[in-house]
C-alpha cells in the first residue's frame, strides 16, 4: 500500500524593494537598516494577496527592517502566528559587520560577478564577511528550524543571497549554482520538505521559484535586483561628477 510522506511546506520570500537610495537620490550609508520603498510596499501587498488563503503556523524573518516590514504586510490580515526574528539569517555583510560598504566603485564592479571566487576558503564579500562563514551561519540556522516538527506551514522572509544559498543547499548545488538562482524583490518560493526516516533521507521539493505576482511573466525584469541598484547608484555618482 502507498503511504504518503510526512510533508511540510515552506513559503520562502525575499523582502520587497528596499530604500537603499532615497527619493532624492542619496545612497544610504547604512544598508542594514533601510525601510521598504513605496514600490516595495505595493509589491508586498500584492504578494500578500497571493498568499491570503495560506494558513501559516510559524513565521520567521531575519529581523532587519526590510524583512520585518515585508513579513508584517504578508501577515497583516492574520491574528497568528507571531512573527519571530532570527538574526543568524541576516544578509551577507560587506565591509565588516554593522559597517556600511564604503567603496561604492568596488561595489559596482562586484555586481557583474557577485559570486566570483566564493568557493575559495578565504574569499570575502566586499572585504567583509567570508562566504564560508556566511554559509556556516545561515545553513545551521535553517536546519534548526527544520528540526522543529511542531510547524506544518512556515513563512520565511529573508534576503537575496540568503535565499539563493538556502535554495542551492536544498538542491545540492555548488557555490556557482547560487549565481543562477535569481530572487526578485518580494518573490515567493514554495518548497515542500519531507521528514527524514530510517529508510529515506530528507527530501526537498521545489514547487515554485521566484514568483512575482506583480509582474508574473517577468516582462519588465531584465536586470538582477543588484544590477538595478547598481545602475541607479552609477547614475547618482555621474550626476555628482557633472555637478
Amino acid at each position: 500500500m502507498f503511504q504518503a510522506p510526512d510533508r511540510r511546506r515552506i513559503y520562502l520570500l525575499r523582502h520587497a524593494e528596499a530604500a537603499y537610495i532615497s527619493e532624492e537620490g542619496t545612497v544610504t550609508d547604512d544598508p542594514r537598516n533601510v525601510p521598504l520603498t513605496a514600490t516595495g510596499r505595493i509589491q508586498a501587498r500584492k504578494q500578500s494577496a497571493i498568499l491570503a488563503s495560506v494558513e501559516f503556523d510559524r513565521a520567521i524573518c531575519s529581523g532587519l527592517p526590510r524583512t520585518i516590514e515585508t513579513a508584517r504586510t504578508v501577515l497583516s490580515s492574520r491574528t497568528s502566528p507571531t512573527l519571530e526574528t532570527l538574526p543568524a539569517l541576516e544578509e551577507i555583510q560587506g565591509g565588516g559587520r554593522d559597517q556600511p560598504v564604503a567603496d561604492r566603485r568596488q561595489w559596482l564592479a562586484h555586481v557583474a560577478n557577485p559570486w566570483a571566487g566564493a568557493e575559495q576558503p578565504e574569499a570575502r564579500f566586499m572585504g567583509g564577511e567570508k562566504f564560508t562563514d556566511f554559509a556556516d551561519r545561515i545553513i545551521p540556522a535553517f536546519e534548526s528550524i527544520l528540526e522543529d516538527l511542531n510547524w506544518r506551514c512556515l513563512l520565511l522572509v529573508l534576503h537575496g543571497a540568503v535565499n539563493r544559498t538556502l535554495l542551492a543547499h536544498m538542491l545540492g548545488l555548488s557555490w556557482h549554482g547560487n549565481a543562477s538562482i535569481e530572487q526578485d524583490n518580494c518573490c515567493i518560493n514554495v518548497v515542500d520538505v519531507d521528514t527524514a526516516t530510517a529508510s529515506h533521507p530528507r527530501r526537498f521539493l521545489i514547487r515554485t521559484l521566484n514568483l512575482t505576482g506583480y509582474d508574473l511573466n517577468k516582462s519588465n525584469m531584465h536586470l538582477t535586483t543588484m544590477e538595478q541598484t547598481a545602475s541607479r547608484i552609477a547614475e547618482q555618482m555621474a550626476e555628482q561628477l557633472d555637478a
